[in-house]
């Protein structure tokens, strides 16, 4: 069974850094594009970075300069490396992996809770 977990979320001071992980695990062939996204209460999911099986990597604007996104193929990890945090930050991230398994697979993580506290 194919699954995703993310996990490194916590409580953090602004200013802190975080690093989430996205590890795929199971029986997979390739994974390509990896998102991560964030929902903050009363708000919609939004995209913060996105990464391609080539490495080419992209951000949302307020994240620019800040965050850091990577892969590590040989361990099927996706990383977002979070810096100068804001208390705007706070929100819950979720991973989203496209991989190929026996079939296409979009796959969803349970989501990881970052907090940054004033």
């Amino acid at each position: 069974q194919v699954q995703l977990v993310e996990s490194g979320g916590g409580l953090v001071q602004a200013g802190g850094s975080l690093r989430l992980s996205c590890v795929v695990s199971g029986s997979i062939f390739g994974i390509y594009v990896v998102g991560w996204y964030r929902q903050a209460p009363g708000m919609e999911r939004e995209l913060v970075a996105v990464i391609t099986s080539a490495g080419s990597a992209d951000y949302k604007d307020s994240v620019k300069g800040r965050f850091t996104i990577s892969r590590d193929n040989a361990n099927n990890t996706v990383y977002l490396q979070m810096n100068s945090l804001r208390p705007e930050d706070t929100a819950v991230y979720y991973c989203n992996a496209h991989v190929k398994s026996d079939s296409y697979l979009e796959l969803w993580g349970q989501g990881t809770l970052v907090t940054v506290s004033s």
